[in-house]
């Protein structure tokens, strides 16, 4: 008889504030957030912050009073510091099972099936994980576990919610989970959106019970299948496997609001060289070449009383490319035709779409790999690029991004590169 089915998903809490009091433990138990790109907006709360009533996505110029009547620490977001400490938070569950699903920059899916059968209760092994995970990283974590991956989400869920949980709850057992679900609104059930909740509301679905004991096949024909496989998973039934190896992007988009206006050109086409250098990157990190690339500029949609001003171009390529140089030109090009003087451009940006395989083979058109009578096709050298940017970042770089990098938005309260920098090292006194 086969061991009976055991998804887990261990989720850091706070992700990006827990980063910041590894290396600032003076800051645990003193409220604590973490600012967008440009210092705009809260995209991670502490719990002390939670609990001010500060909501994800709220502009700071909205709570300036709050965060200074509160004293709450702001940090601008260290996404090369968080992306560190995923990896080492992702290499310790590792250890645990031999299947992990990396979903995201703080959760990841592990497979237990079998793998605590060995007199090993599931909620010890869960307890484990976080000891060893803290302990490894300093990140603290919770663990949902249950038969299917949406149960498993539901399951972190509450262990989050109710700290008499201890950080852990198993949702294998069916008594268990009709409690749970019997008190949960429908609106946290993993896949299931504010409009789709809305609609379930209406037809009376109000709590993941609710929906649990709807037929299939109802849920279907008033929605579609994937809120019908949301309906299996609650009941037991998996339809949803762990994907080992992360699929690769189908689109690619690199855009940031400036910290000042851009009104002139030649500043406008570094910003835009810069995101296709980073855009071209991704692509080449995935192995994989675009076929289409858009660009957008516009103006400051908050600012009525500013003329306004949005345009976007989009350029499908006859030879898929990867090349950093030939991403640029093909943009440049574009921004030629859609920038207007007059207007103070507030963002820009570049995506990039059509892509597949970079070993795809495809029809070759020799006018389109040249730029000024010059070949831009040249994997070698970018990928040369990479691998020098790897060991020092942003060592090399196109020259069309230039050399005045002042557009470039506000990082005014980010903390070191604790671990990719030896300039910034933590020293001991």
């Amino acid at each position: 008889m086969s061991p009976q089915r055991l998804i887990a998903l261990v989720d850091c809490n706070n992700f990006y504030v827990s980063c910041e009091r590894v290396f600032r433990p003076d800051l645990i138990g003193k409220p604590v957030a973490v600012l967008s790109n440009n210092d705009g907006c809260v995209v991670a709360r502490s719990a002390e912050v939670k609990k001010l009533g500060i909501k994800m996505g709220v502009p700071l110029f909205r709570i300036q009073q709050l965060v200074n009547r509160h004293q709450i620490k702001l940090f601008s977001s260290n996404y090369t510091l968080y992306a560190d400490m995923s990896a080492r938070v992702m290499a310790t569950l590792e250890e645990f099972a031999p299947n992990l699903e990396v979903y995201s920059i703080d959760e990841g899916f592990l497979d237990l099936t079998g793998v605590y059968a060995c007199g090993k209760d599931p909620i010890a092994y869960g307890q484990l994980i976080r000891k060893t995970v803290v302990r490894a990283t300093g990140i603290p974590v919770c663990v949902g576990l249950g038969p299917t991956k949406t149960l498993a989400k539901l399951a972190n869920f509450a262990a989050k919610k109710w700290p008499q949980t201890g950080g852990v709850l198993d949702l294998s057992d069916p008594v268990r989970r009709e409690k749970l679900m019997r008190i949960v609104p429908v609106g946290e059930v993993w896949g299931i959106g504010p409009r789709t909740a809305a609609k379930l509301n209406q037809l009376g679905i109000h709590t993941v019970w609710d929906l649990a004991s709807q037929s299939g096949k109802r849920i279907q024909a008033q929605f579609n299948v994937v809120v019908a496989r949301t309906v299996m998973e609650l009941n037991g039934t998996p339809c949803l496997q762990l994907e080992e190896i992360a699929p690769d992007k189908q689109q690619i988009v690199c855009s940031r609001s400036f910290s000042r206006r851009l009104t002139e050109y030649a500043e406008l086409s570094q910003a835009m060289a810069e995101f296709c250098s980073r855009a071209a990157e991704k692509l080449r990190n995935q192995d994989s070449v675009t076929g289409c690339i858009t660009i957008f500029i516009r103006t400051s949609p908050f600012n009525p009383d500013e003329p306004q001003y949005q345009r976007a171009a989009s350029s499908k390529l006859n030879a898929a490319t990867q090349d950093t140089r030939s991403i640029i030109a093909t943009a440049n090009r574009m921004l030629k035709e859609i920038y207007r003087t007059g207007y103070n451009y507030q963002k820009c940006g570049v995506q990039l779409s059509h892509i597949q395989p970079e070993a795809t083979p495809g029809q070759m058109d020799v006018f389109d790999l040249m730029v000024d009578g010059l070949s831009t096709e040249n994997s070698h050298l970018m990928k040369a690029i990479d691998r020098i940017n790897r060991r020092f970042p942003s060592a090399v770089s196109i020259a069309a991004t230039g050399f005045d990098k002042s557009w470039k938005p506000k990082a005014e309260r980010i903390s070191q590169r604790y671990t990719t920098d030896w300039a910034e090292l933590v020293r001991v006194k």
